[in-house]
């Protein structure tokens, strides 16, 4: 088995992790080495944030001539788009093998590689699910007037095939987006602030990412306890918002700073309450809970007195689950359908108990059930 050194493999045992997975590591190596290394099938999610060949020529001014600090580090440098083709094509064909048949792949980038990037994902047999657009907040305007502020990146969200499954958290994204469908478009502000890493005022990363983009990505195709790899680490991101939210995740950087930067951040993350962790469910997948167990198990008690929305029925609940309402009986669901002259009715959302703070749906009783019994 490979030893591990500082958060990393030595060299001469770069090809044994076979069996064991290097979790919560950062492996300051290579990706594509790196990545060989890993077993095949062995991780649920992978975050991608590859170099982006921005081919800059020359240093960029704002027009007060003062420098824009844009990316001009070696690691986004290639000798032509010919030679990012082929780096693109190694270590998505190496993301591939390692992933899960119900595995996901997030890649993210700009119009400098995004096209090539898909191309690739689709030539290799990956299956694309959506295009998000993360539309910026604050974006750094077109200083020389030329063109279009750039005001946006694209990620590509793909299976392993047509006909994978994954996992998609539907239900979190819906209760996350104030009961709307999560569209594919995204806003964000870029990462600034507290959160920006500085080390004698200048930026430790030139791209860094913000937490909340990687926070929507893992709640919305990850469960607690995958492991999600990230083979261009950076700073760190995905490493946080994973400890955060009860992933586990390898990271794969090679410069230094980075790493150190990145080792530095991920210790100081917090994660978050276990309760926290428990989002909502799709229904398909939410465990069946009779409205008669919330009776038998103290949750609501005999003689509670139930309303629809708008008060128009009050119902009583009976000590085996049924109610009573104006000489009528029945479930939830079938007395809330006779009252209305509905052919159907679902009792946990038209059914409203007293709360504090006003009405609430019978369903928010179900969902504290299930918190305090399910494991």
């Amino acid at each position: 088995m490979g030893v591990l050194e500082k958060g990393r493999l030595k060299p001469a045992t770069v090809r044994s992790w076979v069996d064991v997975l290097p979790y919560d590591t950062i492996l300051q190596q290579d990706c594509i080495e790196a990545m060989r290394a890993l077993p095949a099938k062995s991780v649920d999610c992978i975050f991608a944030d590859p170099p982006y060949n921005l081919q800059l020529g020359g240093d960029l001014n704002r027009p007060d001539g003062s420098a824009v600090d844009a990316v001009t580090d070696e690691w986004d440098k290639f000798d032509s788009l010919a030679a990012y083709d082929a780096f693109t094509r190694e270590w998505l064909a190496e993301a591939r093998r390692i992933l899960k048949d119900d595995g996901t792949i997030w890649v993210i980038g700009s119009y400098h590689n995004i096209f090539k990037v898909g191309s690739a994902i689709q030539d290799l047999g990956f299956w694309i699910l959506n295009d998000i657009i993360w539309r910026k907040a604050n974006p750094m305007p077109n200083f020389k007037g030329t063109r279009f502020t750039n005001a946006h990146e694209t990620l590509i969200w793909a299976s392993t095939g047509e006909k994978a499954k994954y996992t998609f958290n539907y239900r979190s994204m819906k209760t996350l987006n104030d009961e709307i469908q999560m569209r594919s478009d995204w806003e964000f502000p870029i990462c600034g602030g507290q959160e920006r890493l500085k080390k004698g005022g200048t930026k430790v990363h030139p791209t860094q990412k913000p937490e909340a983009l990687l926070y929507r990505i893992m709640l919305a195709s990850t469960k607690p306890g995958d492991v999600v790899l990230d083979p261009f680490f950076g700073t760190g991101t995905t490493g946080a918002v994973a400890k955060r939210l009860g992933r586990r995740w390898i990271g794969i950087e090679r410069e230094t700073a980075y790493v150190e930067a990145a080792r530095e951040r991920i210790e100081a993350a917090l994660p978050l309450d276990e309760s926290a962790l428990k989002t909502m469910q799709a229904p398909k997948s939410q465990p069946r809970v009779a409205f008669g167990q919330l009776v038998e198990n103290g949750f609501l008690k005999p003689g509670t007195v139930l309303t629809d929305g708008k008060r128009r029925w009050k119902a009583v609940v009976g000590a085996d689950g049924s109610l009573s309402c104006d000489g009528q009986a029945g479930s939830i669901h079938k007395l809330g359908a006779t009252l209305q002259n509905a052919p159907s009715c679902n009792g946990w959302t038209f059914w409203n108990y007293e709360a504090a703070d006003g009405l609430k749906p019978i369903d928010a009783i179900r969902q504290n059930y299930l918190l305090a019994t399910q494991p």
